[in-house]
């Protein structure tokens, strides 16, 4: 899967296996993370994905449980795409949210989920986001906002 969304080093990817192992084992002994997982008629993987009962921000209304499902680790075999497999994943990570009475998931789609997310009523967010490097300093390059004329001439320049 991290191969086919971008670039990483071999050793990366190795480290990065066992870390996500981990980390996936303690959260499912804890009944906070649940996989899903499609096979052929063989029996052989095709397709998996995971929900993660993420902390939550606690907030008022039905958002404010302190979990929300969230969507990661989606794949599918080459082979098998175009065939409806993460639809079909997607769609009982939904019946288990709402068997849980969950009233939202989140997810951070690659550009090859987005097409499989958007059919099936997921909504790009508004998040934003800053990457910092080692030293906790910012390594993206900060940008001027675009500033439309009409708005510019509503700050005081008249017409």
């Amino acid at each position: 899967m991290w191969r086919e969304i971008r670039f990483y080093r071999r050793a990366d990817l190795d480290e990065h296996d066992r870390v996500y192992r981990r980390w996936a084992r303690r959260l499912m002994a804890q009944g906070k993370f649940l996989a899903v997982v499609a096979e052929d008629a063989d029996g052989r993987p095709v397709g998996s994905g995971a929900i993660w009962r993420m902390p939550a921000q606690p907030r008022p209304g039905p958002l404010g449980r302190g979990e929300i499902p969230y969507i990661l680790s989606m794949y599918t075999e080459p082979r098998w795409r175009g065939r409806g497999v993460a639809t079909e994943i997607v769609q009982e990570m939904v019946r288990w949210s709402k068997a849980h009475r969950f009233s939202r998931i989140i997810l951070h789609a690659s550009r090859f989920g987005r097409p499989v997310y958007a059919r099936l009523g997921f909504e790009d967010g508004s998040e934003m986001r800053l990457a910092l490097d080692a030293a906790g300093t910012s390594s993206n390059r900060p940008r001027t906002p675009r500033v439309p004329p009409s708005a510019r001439r509503r700050r005081g320049s008249p017409g």
